[in-house]
């Protein structure tokens, strides 16, 4: 069996060179070379030519957004053409739910087999090999596929068609998302009347405000640290499509809508490179205060 890695970035490296504990022969590609010379003394072969990637039985994503996966699939230079009756794409990338479908329809015409199969978990994670990924497609193509997905994850979910798995994955962001912006609005008030930052994470770390987003994110925020998560104008994505589904599909979100003018407020204060924990600066900023040890 032949495997191709396309994409090694923050979660793309780790996850590639965690496949190559399958024994499989691996190619990967990335546009840049910057990492070759370490996957190449682990054994794996390596190119900045998609056509080398092309013909591998199953060929693993890892990219940052639908535009990219789509210039890769389908551009002037992408792998499309190249790919035969049998093959599976397996996407790792967390992009737009309703253009994984589309995808999802394009290959199955030419009888390529797809998951969506986007992770979730921090890089650390993704070096452990111990992220949860989320699949949707053929239970037939999960079932070729699911060996190698257990050496980038410990909780391998099957979800169901097409889609869901990116579906799954938002889901479980846009919560995430929730929280981060109501940590934002409202620690900075605790400021504003007097209350200890250090003595209120220790309070909500340890209550019934705890989340995911506390526990990670308020240890950060004390140290002025907001670089450990993804940047907020690269995961903004995710609110676009939610925005569009709650849209075709007349889901109201009010809770959900107010967080996003959170995040938009922090993008448009500047904050784009800082993780989710920086739009707590929005109402830093506001209030005149600061969350910090």
């Amino acid at each position: 069996m032949s495997l191709s890695f396309i994409g090694l970035g923050q979660m793309g490296k780790p996850m590639a060179i965690n496949l190559l504990k399958s024994g499989e022969d691996l190619i990967v590609f990335n546009r840049r070379a910057h990492h070759f010379l370490e996957f190449q003394g682990k054994g794996a072969r390596v190119t900045r030519d998609l056509s080398d990637v092309a013909m591998a039985d199953i060929i693993f994503l890892c990219l940052p957004d639908h535009h990219v996966v789509n210039e890769v699939l389908f551009g002037e230079k992408g792998i499309f053409d190249r790919l035969i009756k049998g093959q599976i794409i397996v996407d790792l990338s967390t992009i737009d739910y309703l253009r994984t479908i589309e995808i999802a329809e394009i290959l199955k015409k030419r009888g390529v087999g797809y998951l969506d199969a986007p992770v979730t978990g921090m890089d650390a994670r993704a070096t452990e090999g111990s992220l949860t990924v989320m699949c949707g497609g053929k239970e037939k193509v999960f079932e070729a596929v699911k060996p190698y997905l257990r050496f980038i994850g410990n909780n391998i979910i099957y979800m169901g068609k097409s889609g869901n798995g990116q579906l799954a994955k938002l889901i479980n962001q846009l919560l995430f998302d929730i929280n981060a912006a109501s940590i934002a609005e409202i620690l900075p008030m605790s400021i504003k009347l007097g209350l200890d930052p250090e003595k209120m994470t220790q309070i909500i770390n340890s209550g019934s405000g705890k989340s995911f987003a506390s526990e990670f994110f308020l240890p950060r925020v004390l140290k002025n640290q907001f670089v450990d998560g993804y940047p907020m104008k690269k995961a903004y994505k995710d609110l676009l499509s939610a925005a569009e589904i709650s849209a075709k599909l007349c889901i109201p979100t009010p809770v959900l809508h107010s967080a996003t003018t959170t995040y938009q407020m922090a993008l448009l204060s500047g904050h784009g490179e800082k993780d989710k924990g920086g739009m707590i600066c929005v109402f830093e900023e506001l209030l005149g205060v600061k969350f910090r040890s």
